[in-house]
């Protein structure tokens, strides 16, 4: 196969109907089920062929827990700390809440 420059490609692409454009995103996040995939400054490419778009995300996500608001409100009420410190306790016990409230007191 010869080489072809990225000028060229995009030239053959725009030929066979596919658009291709760079988006600047400072972030982007992916929710799924429990966690969250974190993007920061993600390398993002938005591609369109008949009327379909395609989003790239090329970047290293950092993995995160979904933390429930009632869950770090009860973690609050039964240990007396801060919101932070239960949201903190509740990601450290990947979201259990005995053990966070278990970590948080002891």
């Amino acid at each position: 196969m010869l080489p072809v420059d990225d000028k060229q490609l995009r030239i053959m692409m725009k030929k066979m109907g596919i658009n291709i454009k760079e988006l600047k995103a400072d972030r982007v996040i992916i929710e799924a089920g429990d966690k969250q995939y974190v993007f920061e400054n993600p390398s993002v490419t938005i591609m369109e062929m008949k009327g379909q778009k395609t989003y790239q995300i090329v970047g290293e996500p950092k993995i995160k827990m979904k933390i429930n608001e009632e869950d770090v409100e009860l973690v609050m009420e039964k240990t007396g700390k801060s919101r932070e410190e239960a949201i903190k306790a509740l990601e450290e016990a990947k979201g259990d809440i005995a053990q966070a409230i278990l970590n948080l007191s002891s």
